[in-house]
């Protein structure tokens, strides 16, 4: 078994889902790694990692529509707003969804299915650079 450590840092974008799949599927290039597990860890607290749907738009849209009605920004019932009326909203859609994720790969290639991509959700309203940190274990 080998072993590939890599920083990702994707740029800043405000709340949203931001597809970065083949950004991952480049990373893996570089490991020269043929079969194993990729493990990902977004480095920060107020924006996730999932996999999600990769075809239709609408289905991006819907999650953010909802998670913004189940937990508002702003809500008098918060004390923290260090960082303005989104920021303990943020942290809570994060405790509500992950910063880690596992994916196995086959052949050099991430083994997802037809329909799924890897996704940042921003849960900022302001734009923020976010760094995730890939670890391979392999062969």
């Amino acid at each position: 078994m080998r072993q590939f450590f890599h920083q990702l840092t994707l740029p800043a974008t405000r709340r949203g889902l931001v597809d970065f799949t083949s950004q991952l599927q480049g990373v893996l290039r570089q490991s020269q790694l043929q079969d194993g597990i990729m493990n990902l860890l977004l480095q920060h607290t107020s924006a996730s990692l999932l996999i999600q749907e990769n075809a239709d738009p609408d289905v991006r849209r819907d999650l953010d529509m909802f998670f913004s009605q189940l937990v508002m920004d702003g809500d008098p019932r918060f004390m923290h707003r260090a960082e303005g009326d989104d920021d303990m909203a943020a942290h809570i859609r994060t405790a509500l969804t992950s910063v880690h994720l596992a994916i196995p790969f086959q052949n050099g290639q991430l083994s997802l299915g037809t329909w799924q991509g890897v996704y940042l959700w921003e849960h900022r309203t302001h734009a923020h650079a976010r760094k995730i940190l890939i670890h391979f274990l392999g062969t």
